[in-house]
């Protein structure tokens, strides 16, 4: 049976109200729907269709006490019922309560030896009947009972609204409520309402009634991880409930839905013994990192080291224990290894879950906590020549040597081998029986040692040779086999002919790992090993068959970091796999838009938004670094999309094209950009401003009066004596803006000068959870001018009709007539760098190209910033930052030689640093189609410094044909290879002419 209802929501709450100014039980009218269901019935003669025949539903209700029977046994379906009888079935159908010691009324025999006189009771003190003589009290509770009888008593008990108007043939004082039954679809309008009702009649509906109240699940299913939940029902039937939101795993939660208009809630639990959350992750040691599931978890996706990363750390191995729930990352040999006590993330990728309904991506915190010293786990003999010591923990191969194991209480003469991570294999000669070892000096990577303690341990003759017990590959160039016991030696191994040798081989206790520069067979492979030798000597070549698991798994972006370096904008790319060097150094799979979708162009970016500066790969932590230029807007929001990334798989996985957000503002490194001191009723306040958004809670809170210390300072305006802490309390710390506080100060501080003073600020993050640092986790700045400063050395004309003016802080007010520039005033300005730089915008062809002679001023002006300080005055001399432009001069071809003559409209130079290839490499030639120009010169005149010569040799017939030269100026902006005497790198040109 399909459930009909809405889709149920788990945890939905439903509320049932009803009208009406009868008073009767709340069970009664909790039942109403499921009564109001059976007797619609009555509006058949068979009652429709039923299951069970009249006696077994007798018989049902006679085995809950609803009917007895008579005496000898028959049901009396075919006789009319008493009014006495009507009363208990009603008050045991609706859970009424008997009540005996109680006689309301005075008929004959009514009294406590009357077996229907609790049940009368009951239904009277209900409001559901009432006596056949009200006046008199005369309940007759012999009497037959009238299908309009029945009515009135439905009316009542579903508490239906009684119509003024009537249409039907019952008894006046019946009418209305066998109205309100027919309305309600209870009877049919052709019935005779004056006609006693046969207990069959009674006998039915009271069934119907009983099974719509004792209806329940017997169990239930759930499946399609936690979507579904199958109720199977006490009728038999079956209801599929979808839900909106899957059930989570393990715990019990209400599931609501509506089967025959009944509504159900039923706790239902989801249990699964697959993985459905990280449950924890942790590191005992510096080494290792346990990953522990709540469940169980796919193993070829768990024990793939791809799937893990922790900035700055590779992995060795990553290892699914016997209970496929937890997996041990450990950390790859060498120097590097997790930091004690200090938080740290770990990004899992692409893990499945035990039937891959889940895919774990997220990203782990996690604080490394070594404060358990190293123990020997096992000592194990290998044969007489050699023992193993397993310890507990990695430990560092220098502190493991032959001082740190006794035999017998004995120096030993002996060679030992450290298998990283934590087993040592000492040689030396052993008689056969037992053994003392006592350990000593070993440490674990956090510094503490090994307590000396002795082991026991049992020397037995060895005579058999290593046997293989298992193979398994990693893609098409990795086998690792493993054998019973631990592999001392192996000569030379290669897989299926001689020529496939294996490129290494790398012995780790029993496992020996192979690597082959020639991929295996997709089948099966068969690997053989020569001389596999053992510590007691025991050698012998043997050969295991493979059939390799493919890598299918595509390289996923883990990890985007959006910083500064030498004033260039760095995005750093952390990928989960290693990947083929040129994909990820191809410039074209990097593309940088804007907020508005449009590929940037600036300086460091080509003309389709790639870097023109190639991006650098380093494998150890798999990250790519692309140099997005210096010219990015600082308050500017972009998108770098990544394609076409290759990963190292025999089959290259293609990563999935990738965007992420880069906000320009983050990359900023954090500082303190002004600090201003003024007096306010009698207060003195400290305005300390910073370039990002600050933290408010938090250990990195900014509103924090410790953090902020202020110092006096000598001639030089550096600090000298005590610093002084400026606020007793946070209190007196107040955010102004996103990015300043103002601190009162409350404290008694010794400023000799409040303008010269140095003011830092210690241990403050930004709004991204980063410090503000400066090396040493402090900030800070002089004490100046609360004015806004212009910076009167980088006033720059960007072109022959703007000029770009920087100022020390963000300005909220622009006043165009405050700024003159040679007598002239600009016609609008635009902002940039949050509103730290205003472009001036003049007429066309305002400045010439040689802006030597002008100067810009600010005389008595009214631009201010947000807090209402006003600019101060200032003269600066025009800069030139226009790029230079060059014109054409001719393009002339002689024999197989093609010039080309352009003239720049200032003088230019070159970079020494660059040679003529790369200057040629600026310059591209075409001279049409079946053509071929090989660039063959490109010079600058050394007298007027500003003709251009590009020379090419052309291959093939060029009449008719137009050549074309042209200059890559974004690179050329990069690189600034070619710029004018004030270092504007010439821009991108383009210029042909019919040969």
């Amino acid at each position: 049976m399909r459930n009909t209802s809405e889709t149920i929501k788990e945890n939905s709450h439903v509320m049932n109200a009803q009208g009406g100014e009868k008073k009767v039980m709340k069970k009664i009218l909790s039942v109403a729907l499921s009564t109001a269901m059976a007797f619609s019935m009555f509006a058949s003669v068979a009652f429709g269709d039923t299951a069970v025949s009249p006696q077994q539903q007798f018989d049902a209700l006679k085995a809950k006490g609803v009917f007895t029977g008579y005496p000898d046994g028959t049901a009396g379906l075919d006789k009319e019922m008493t009014r006495a009888e009507f009363a208990k079935v009603i008050t045991k159908l609706l859970g009424l309560k008997e009540i005996t010691g109680v006689y309301s009324y005075k008929d004959k025999n009514y009294n406590a030896k009357n077996w229907a006189a609790p049940y009368i009771e009951a239904v009277t003190a209900a409001g559901i009947m009432e006596g056949k003589n009200v006046e008199k009290k005369i309940f007759d509770f012999n009497g037959k009972v009238t299908i309009e009888e029945m009515a009135k008593v439905l009316t009542i008990a579903l508490d239906l609204e009684v119509p003024t108007e009537t249409n039907n043939s019952a008894t006046a004082w019946a009418k209305g409520y066998v109205q309100a039954a027919i309305n309600a679809g209870l009877l049919d309008s052709k019935l005779n309402f004056q006609s006693n009702a046969s207990r069959q009649l009674l006998v039915g509906a009271a069934y119907a009634i009983d099974q719509e109240q004792s209806l329940k699940v017997s169990s239930y299913e759930v499946t399609e991880a936690g979507k579904v939940v199958t109720f199977k029902m006490s009728d038999g039937e079956s209801v599929k409930v979808t839900l909106d939101k899957a059930l989570e795993a393990n715990k019990e939660t209400e599931v609501k839905f509506t089967y025959k208009e009944k509504n159900f809630t039923e706790k239902v639990t989801y249990k699964t013994t697959v993985a459905q959350a990280v449950a924890s992750v942790s590191a005992t040691n510096l080494k290792e990192i346990t990953v522990k599931f709540d469940g169980t978890v796919d193993p070829n996706s768990a024990e793939s080291t791809n799937n893990y990363v922790v900035s700055g750390l590779t992995f060795k191995s990553a290892t699914l224990s016997d209970d496929k729930t937890t997996v041990t990352l450990l950390v790859s040999e060498g120097n590097t290894s997790l930091t004690n006590q200090r938080s740290t993330s770990l990004q899992i990728n692409n893990v499945k879950n035990a039937d891959a309904t889940k895919t774990f991506t997220q990203k782990v915190e996690f604080t490394p906590l070594d404060v358990a010293v190293p123990e020997v786990k096992e000592v194990k003999a290998l044969g007489t020549k050699a023992f193993k010591v397993v310890f507990s923990e990695p430990v560092k191969p220098e502190t493991v040597n032959a001082t740190s194991f006794r035999v017998d209480n004995n120096v030993i003469a002996a060679s030992v081998k450290y298998v990283y991570p934590n087993t040592a294999i000492v040689t030396t000669d052993l008689t056969a029986g037992e053994h003392t070892l006592r350990v000593s000096g070993v440490q674990d990577y956090s510094g503490l040692a090994i307590v000396p303690v002795e082991s026991k341990f049992t020397a037995t003759e060895d005579t058999a040779a290593p046997k293989v017990v298992g193979v398994k590959s990693n893609d098409l160039k990795e086998v690792t086999v493993e054998f019973d016991e631990t592999v001392k030696s192996v000569a030379s191994a290669y897989a299926n002919t001689t020529g496939n040798t294996a490129q290494s081989i790398e012995i780790n206790d029993n496992k020996v790992t192979l690597k082959f520069n020639n991929p295996l067979n997709v089948s099966e492979n068969t690997v053989y090993l020569t001389a596999v030798s053992d510590y007691s000597n025991n050698s012998a070549s043997v050969d295991a068959k493979v059939t390799p698991t493919l890598d299918t798994v595509r390289p996923a972006v883990v990890d985007t970091k959006f910083k500064m370096e030498n004033g260039n904008y760095i995005a750093e790319i952390q990928f989960s796999k290693s990947l083929k060097l040129d994909s990820a150094q191809n410039p074209e799979n990097y593309v940088l838009k804007d907020a508005d979708g449009k590929v940037v162009t600036a300086s460091g970016l080509t003309s389709k938004g790639h870097p023109v500066i190639t991006p650098v790969y380093t494998d150890n932590n798999k990250t790519v670094k692309v140099n997005l230029g210096s010219s990015l807007k600082s308050d500017a929001t972009y998108t770098l999309t990544v394609s076409g990334v290759i990963d190292t798989a025999y089959i290259g996985n293609v990563l999935l094209p990738y965007t992420a957000t880069l906000n320009a503002n983050t990359a900023q490194n954090g500082s303190v950009t002004r600090v201003w001191s003024d007096v306010t009723n009698g207060v003195r306040y400290v305005y300390v401003q910073f370039n990002k958004t600050l933290a408010t809670s938090g250990d990195g809170n900014a509103l924090d009066a410790a953090k902020y210390m202020v110092t006096n300072v000598d001639n030089n305006g550096a600090p000298i004596g005590t610093p002084y802490q400026i606020a007793k309390e946070n209190n007196d710390i107040t955010l102004i803006s996103t990015n300043t506080v103002r601190i009162a100060v409350t404290n008694n501080v010794a400023i000799t000068d409040w303008a010269k003073a140095k003011v830092s600020a210690s241990y403050i993050k930004d709004s991204e959870g980063k410090y503000f640092n400066s090396g040493n986790y402090t900030v800070g700045s002089n004490v100046g001018s609360s004015e806004v400063l212009a910076t009167t050395n980088d006033v720059y004309a960007t072109s022959r009709n703007e000029v770009k003016v920087k100022f020390n802080t963000a300005l909220s007010n622009v006043n165009l007539g405050d700024f003159d520039l040679n007598g002239i005033r600009p016609t609008s300005y635009t902002m940039a760098d949050s509103n730290k730089t205003v472009v001036l915008k003049f007429a066309d062809n305002t400045i010439a190209n040689d802006v030597d002679g002008y100067t810009l001023k600010a005389t008595n002006p009214s631009t201010q910033d947000s807090f209402g300080n006003k600019l101060q005055a200032f003269t600066a001399t025009v800069l030139d930052g226009i790029a230079p432009t060059v014109t054409l001069k001719d393009i002339v071809k002689s024999g197989n030689t093609v010039t080309f003559t352009v003239y720049a409209s200032e003088a230019l130079k070159q970079d020494g640093n660059y040679g003529t290839a790369y200057i040629q490499g600026l310059f591209s030639v075409d001279a049409g189609s079946g053509v071929t120009a090989t660039i063959t010169g490109a010079t600058i005149d050394p007298t007027d410094k500003k003709t251009i010569t590009v020379t090419a040799t052309v291959v093939g017939n060029t009449d008719g044909k137009v050549a074309t030269v042209k200059f890559d100026g974004e690179k050329n902006k990069a690189a600034k290879a070619i710029n004018d005497e004030n270092g504007n790198a010439l821009g991108e040109f383009s210029y042909g002419k019919e040969l």
